[in-house]
């Protein structure tokens, strides 16, 4: 074997050398570590932040989901979320915003009849309706809604439960996440935790 030829074997022999230690280090030593740390120190949110209810995984608080029938009407014993333009709704593989034009014909239908469908079951005049009501969000998996949405609703979810309107006002009030930092962003209702809550209350508290 000439010297060339050693000198390229040499190359090879280190080249799949830093391969092996690469992988090792890069492929399973590190992200066995982060996902400890993550298991450790950031358990709910490592796990995707699932949301229990009577020790059943019913979402995640960071993915908003319908409250609706087959039919997509809205179930009117369940605080509603923010439409959503992905794909059927909420679909986390089809995330997108409608991307219409404020002018868009398709878009102006779309407001007009979420518009007519919550003057409908809330009982409430348009120019009450927050925008968030009848607008997706740019990514259509939002869970939040506005404090102003999730306190339109309370009358009509208190009247399909039998629960008091002043106990499901509570229940919003409290369930309001302020700005971040306290300046970021705007208050926040998150209706997945929000549901959850509502439907461990007994109506039987009014009694």
């Amino acid at each position: 074997m000439n010297a060339t030829a050693r000198g390229t074997g040499r190359q090879y022999g280190v080249a799949l050398r830093a391969l092996l230690v690469f992988t090792a280090v890069l492929g399973i030593a590190y992200p066995l570590v982060v996902t400890g740390i993550g298991q450790l120190a950031f358990p709910s949110q490592a796990n995707g932040s699932t949301a229990t209810s009577h020790g059943k995984v019913v979402g995640s608080s960071l993915i908003g989901q319908s409250f609706t029938d087959k039919k997509g009407n809205a179930l009117p014993q369940w605080f509603q979320s923010r439409p959503s333009a992905a794909g059927d709704g909420y679909d986390g593989g089809a995330s997108s915003g409608s991307n219409l034009g404020p002018n868009n014909a398709d878009l102006l239908k779309a407001v007009r009849e979420r518009t007519q469908a919550i003057e409908k079951t809330d009982g409430v005049p348009a120019d009450r309706i927050p925008a968030d009501a009848v607008t997706a969000s740019g990514s259509g998996l939002d869970p939040h809604i506005s404090p102003a949405f999730a306190l339109l609703q309370v009358d009509a979810v208190a009247k399909a439960r039998g629960i008091s309107p002043d106990r499901v006002r509570a229940l919003v009030d409290s369930h309001i996440q302020q700005r971040d930092l306290g300046y970021l962003g705007e208050p926040t209702v998150n209706v997945l935790q929000l549901n959850i809550a509502l439907a461990a209350m007994d109506p039987a508290g009014d009694e």
